[in-house]
């Protein structure tokens, strides 16, 4: 049973406008929401006792693990997961509604580079030869543009900061791919419950962090045999330096269910026989959020 707290403070990466902005807004609509500049500072502020927990990017659909907040859980703070929430990344052109008749003409593009990397197709069609330039985040990138309306510019970036900056999405979905998801993390000391707006919960899920023991033919079958003659589904493993010296590696591990007394801790016990050590960072829901459907000029 999960503990419900009543007016917490809730941080995460910001600025405004961006997409982990989009998903607190929709997982704690009701609870103070701040801003930090970097990961490290959001799970610093819950660790410290400055925030009650924090949303923070895990993995990119299409980008991959974000490696920070891997290492910083697994080497710094020590912090549980108490659930995740899928967003859908949905990238728009976007230009100063001064400049929406002349959007083909712009004479550089704005955005994080992930933003930039996702939209490639659509610049190399439609703006080809077009220079870009790489800013801090989507939702900056918008801001600079509203503030220079003399200049025909365009900015990559989310409907949210479309509304926050006074922005005409002229291209939406300028993406490449349609499946782009990001995958956030909600870590705090407490026990919290929570159900996002416009979200469907896909169920339950056990992140289990693996150290293998001294490196010997055949460990890493036998790490995965504990789980597969069990039936646990694993929906993920990655591996991660341990940062004591090269080929040293520890494992996270997803398994799609809910910590239980029976399946779970006997393939840890298993695993703690074999010589390794094994640590669970959360037993938490999981859901998916809808992306926003987008006005267009």
């Amino acid at each position: 049973m999960r503990e419900i707290v009543d007016n917490m403070k809730v941080v995460y990466l910001g600025p405004t406008g961006t997409f982990n902005h989009y998903t607190v807004v929709k997982a704690f609509p009701n609870e103070e929401l701040e801003p930090m500049m970097t990961i490290p500072e959001c799970l610093d502020a819950v660790m410290h006792d400055e925030a009650d927990l924090a949303v923070v990017p895990l993995e990119n659909a299409l980008e991959g693990s974000v490696t920070i907040t891997l290492d910083y859980l697994v080497h710094e703070v020590k912090l549980p997961v108490q659930g995740e929430i899928n967003t859908p990344i949905q990238q728009h052109f976007m230009v100063h509604p001064k400049n929406s008749d002349k959007w083909k003409s712009v004479s550089m593009v704005y955005s994080h580079p992930h933003a930039i990397a996702q939209c490639h197709k659509f610049l190399h069609g439609e703006l080809k030869g077009v220079p870009s330039e790489r800013m801090t985040s989507t939702a900056a990138a918008a801001e600079y543009v509203s503030e220079h309306p003399e200049l025909v510019i365009a900015a990559i970036a989310s409907e949210l900061a479309a509304e926050k900056y006074g922005l005409t999405i002229v291209k939406p979905n300028a993406h490449d791919y349609d499946h782009n998801t990001t995958r956030f993390i909600v870590v705090s000391k407490k026990k919290v419950t929570f159900q996002p707006v416009d979200a469907k919960e896909n169920g339950m899920k056990t992140t289990l962090m693996i150290e293998l023991p001294d490196n010997h033919p055949g460990v890493l079958h036998q790490v995965l045999s504990a789980f597969a003659w069990r039936k646990l589904d694993l929906s993920k493993i990655e591996s991660r330096p341990m940062k004591t010296g090269l080929g040293n590696y520890f494992f996270l591990v997803d398994i799609e269910m809910e910590m239980d007394e029976v399946l779970i801790p006997g393939a840890i016990q298993e695993l703690e026989a074999l010589g390794c050590k094994v640590s669970a960072i959360g037993s938490y829901p999981s859901f998916s959020i809808k992306g926003m459907q987008v006005t267009t000029v």
